[in-house]
């Protein structure tokens, strides 16, 4: 018996020391227990819309089609707009040929017609001089009465006076526009150019184009639909934006430095382990999560940040929307 009694308190010793360690492990594996933050994959994502006001005419993409930059994704008909370029296009042909008639001056059969009346009025002057000097001395003789002279005065007078009228009307036809109103032309056109670059800049935008590489996620006009000026239309996923959104408690940001490289794991590609890089760490942490440390001897309110971390190598396969587990 003493054989068996040794024998059973050595095995409840050895059972007692078993259960101590085991106890002592899950206490340190509970105090060691791994963190495992949940983020997930989001990507831009960009609104297409025009300035074109018009009516859906048709879609050269479908949803989930990947597209490049530059290809055409819908066109927009709009025939006010047509015909509002054709008004602009014929206000800048007005605007030019007005501008070239005042480059080009007075026509050449105005200004000699008058030239041709300065040259009449110097001949008319020329008579009424020679006349009141004639008249002037029979006056001075007593020969005429004051009646004729001063009839002889006045008609030459008015000689001098329509002569220097002529002149200046010639000058005036040969000189042309004034400087102002040649200004005020080429003004004119460049007002009426603008206009219709207006109209045209407007106009390209019945065909839009992608602005990036991506994916079409969602559609959202109908065809034959009427839209209006920055509508969206249709939602671009640029995939190669893909990057992973994390919220960080700040006593876990000593593991997501800035540069700083950190494995996720994406269960959506069957856990797959992908190398992230920390490019963003939102600078606003007050307006996040708090939490209070529960530390009464030395208690403060916790915040939360929100990291962004692009993949460090392209990941086929990786869609916005996938959760990533990182494991501190």
């Amino acid at each position: 018996m003493r054989i068996k009694d040794k024998l059973l308190a050595k095995a409840f010793a050895i059972g007692l020391v078993v259960i101590v360690i085991i106890s002592l492990v899950g206490i340190l594996s509970m105090s060691h227990k791994r963190v495992v933050l949940q983020g997930q994959i989001e990507a831009t994502e960009i609104r297409i819309s025009g300035k074109l006001p018009g009516r859906v005419d048709t879609f050269f993409v479908a949803e989930g089609q990947m597209v490049n930059r530059g290809d055409t994704l819908i066109g927009i008909s709009s025939p006010e707009a047509q015909a509002k370029l054709q008004q602009a296009s014929a206000m800048e042909d007005v605007a030019k040929y007005q501008n070239e008639k005042v480059d080009e001056g007075t026509r050449l059969q105005i200004i000699r017609t008058a030239e041709e009346l300065w040259n009449k009025s110097k001949s008319d002057l020329q008579l009424a001089t020679s006349t009141f000097r004639r008249i002037q001395t029979l006056y001075k003789d007593s020969v005429v009465s004051a009646q004729r002279y001063d009839e002889a005065e006045a008609l030459y007078k008015t000689a001098i006076a329509a002569e220097r009228a002529a002149h200046q009307q010639y000058l005036l036809a040969k000189d042309g526009a004034q400087k102002q109103d040649k200004e005020s032309a080429r003004s004119l056109v460049d007002a009426a150019q603008g206009t219709v670059n207006e109209v045209q800049s407007v106009l390209r935008d019945a065909w839009l184009t992608a602005p990036m590489n991506g994916e079409i996620a969602t559609i959202y006009a109908k065809l034959g639909e009427l839209v209006g000026t920055g509508t969206p239309l249709m939602n671009l996923v640029v995939l190669d934006d893909c990057h992973v959104v994390l919220n960080v408690r700040e006593d876990y940001l000593p593991n997501f430095e800035m540069g700083q490289a950190f494995v996720g794991k994406v269960p959506a590609l069957k856990y797959r382990e992908v190398v992230f890089k920390v490019n963003y760490i939102s600078p606003l942490g007050s307006f996040a999560t708090w939490k209070s440390t529960g530390n009464h001897s030395d208690d403060y309110d916790m915040r939360t940040f929100e990291i962004h971390a692009l993949p460090v190598e392209k990941v086929h396969g990786l869609r916005p929307g996938m959760s990533v587990l990182v494991e501190l």
